[in-house]
This record gives C-alpha cells, sequence and structure tokens, in this order.
C-alpha cells in the first residue's frame, strides 16, 4: 500500500494514471497527452508498473502500458474503511465534532467572571452492581482510576479522601501517553462535603487553568438507590453538576462537562457490568 500511495503522490504519475484509466495507450501517445518529453514518461511509467500500478507489453515498435484495476481498488477499500471508521456514529470523531461546537457557543456566552455560575447539568445512569459496589468505585482511588476520566484519557494522578473536609487531587493525560512526556491534559482540587456511605456522596472540585487558577467550581451531588431484591439487582446513580466562580476563560472546560462527565458515567457503567471487574473488586 505504502508503494501505491508513493507513486500515486507524483502529480505526473497521476495524470498517466488517469490516462491509462480510459484505455491502453503507448509511451509516445502518453507522453503527447501528459505534455512531458518520453524518457521522463518512462521513468514514471516504469515507477508505476513497480508499484504495481500499471502492466506493460510490447507490440511491435512500442511498448503499450495498461492500467492494473485491482491495486486501485484495494486502495480505495482502505480509504472507505478509514472514512468509516471516522465517521462512525458515537466515534471519537462525532464526539470531537459536538465539542467543536459546544466551545463555539460558551466562548461567545463567556464575557465577563460569573457568566457560567448557576448553569447545571444532571446525569442518570443505572448500573449493574449493587450501591456498596459503586461506592467503591465513586471513593476509592484505585477503583475510580478505571472510569473517571473521559474517553481516550488517563489518570495520572488521584488522591480521593473519602470524608468530611477530604482532599480531591484529579490529574489525567492523553491514553496514549505511556511516558507522561506531553502535557497535562487537565488537573482539578477539591474537598469531598458530605459522606452517606452507599447513599449520598457531595464534594467541589476546582478544575485549573493553565496559570494554576482554578477555571471554575463544581459543586457535585451523587445519590445512590438500590433496585432489585434487597439492593443486590442494580443501583441508580443521579448525578447533579452545577458551577460556580466561573472565570472568564473557563469556556473550554464547561464546553466539555456535558460529553466529558458523560463518557466518565459510560466507563463506570461498563466497568460495573463486566462480571469479571465486579467479582475482581469485591
Amino acid at each position: 500500500m505504502d508503494a501505491i500511495l508513493t507513486a500515486l503522490a507524483d502529480p505526473a504519475r497521476w495524470r498517466l494514471v488517469t490516462l491509462l484509466a480510459e484505455r491502453p495507450r503507448p509511451v509516445g501517445v502518453l507522453a503527447q497527452l501528459a505534455g512531458a518529453r518520453q524518457p521522463q514518461t518512462t521513468k514514471h511509467l516504469q515507477s508505476l508498473e513497480r508499484a504495481g500500478l500499471v502492466t506493460s507489453q510490447r507490440s511491435g515498435q512500442r511498448r503499450v502500458y495498461a492500467l492494473r484495476p485491482g491495486p486501485l481498488r484495494e486502495l480505495a477499500a482502505a480509504l472507505t474503511g478509514l472514512a468509516d471508521t471516522a465517521d462512525q456514529a458515537g466515534g471519537s470523531h462525532e464526539t470531537y465534532d459536538r465539542y467543536g461546537l459546544n466551545l463555539h457557543a460558551e466562548r461567545l456566552a463567556a464575557r465577563e467572571p460569573g457568566w457560567a455560575d448557576g448553569r447545571s447539568f444532571t446525569f442518570h445512569r443505572s448500573l449493574a452492581a449493587g450501591p456498596e459496589q459503586v461506592w467503591r468505585h465513586l471513593t476509592e482511588a484505585a477503583l475510580l482510576a478505571h472510569w473517571w476520566t473521559p474517553q481516550d484519557l488517563r489518570v495520572s494522578e488521584l488522591v480521593f479522601e473519602a470524608r468530611p473536609g477530604g482532599r480531591i487531587v484529579h490529574e489525567y493525560r492523553d491514553a496514549e501517553d505511556a511516558d507522561g512526556s506531553d502535557l497535562v491534559v487537565g488537573r482539578a482540587r477539591g474537598v469531598v462535603d458530605d459522606v452517606r456511605p452507599g447513599e449520598h456522596l457531595a464534594y467541589r472540585l476546582s478544575p485549573e487553568l493553565p496559570d494554576g487558577a482554578p477555571a471554575f467550581t463544581a459543586h457535585l451531588d451523587l445519590d445512590l438507590r438500590p433496585t432489585g431484591s434487597g439492593g443486590s439487582g442494580g443501583t441508580e446513580l443521579d448525578v447533579t453538576f452545577r458551577i460556580t466562580d466561573s472565570a472568564v476563560e473557563s469556556a473550554d472546560f464547561v464546553a466539555g462537562i456535558e460529553i466529558g462527565f458523560g463518557q466518565s458515567l459510560d466507563k463506570l457503567a461498563a466497568t460495573l457490568a463486566d462480571p469479571h471487574t465486579t467479582r475482581s473488586t469485591t
């Protein structure tokens, strides 16, 4: 595939391919139609032949070249596959586009401090684990690290002291930044306000701007309700995410809340739905 792409990258060779797509042609005619010298055209045709895109045979005193459709169809299929992957419903590219739209709207709205104060987001997830197991995933750092970032990110530092007044530190990086050499994607600090194991968790969390100042304060309230007999059937999780103290520069963060925190909760739901995960953490 690399040889085909390299061969087609030259505009002169691409012109020859388009001419040969119409019908087989001899070198001299191809040179005339392409407006090039014959020795130069011959070299281009030889490159295309080495790449498997054309074939040739001698006919009397002439060498006639013809296009081989198969490699082009293989290339077309590969390109279509790449496009389909990028265009798949609910995929990363769709999320990227949605974030771009949100970002534009929030930047227009962010004109003065406090611009987003009072804005709230609500989330609901039906989880395939009882309240005790869900509570552990909400409050134990080792379990939080499995889900407490949006897609394509990973937790690089996490402190969560599940007691009133307890400290929270949440830092995350790109999931593919294995050695931590790239920039930190985000960092937030906070404090736990209310802890009722298996029922209610409340905390404040402030994402940091590049200069270390808080972008805003997020007030999160998480309520757990058991479902099924004796609470063993699962848990209904309701989350309220309310903003105060919003800085003008917080627009980029606010734009990502609905998508990003929603993705994190989806990861939590997937984690708890995995029997291996729930068995290994009990």
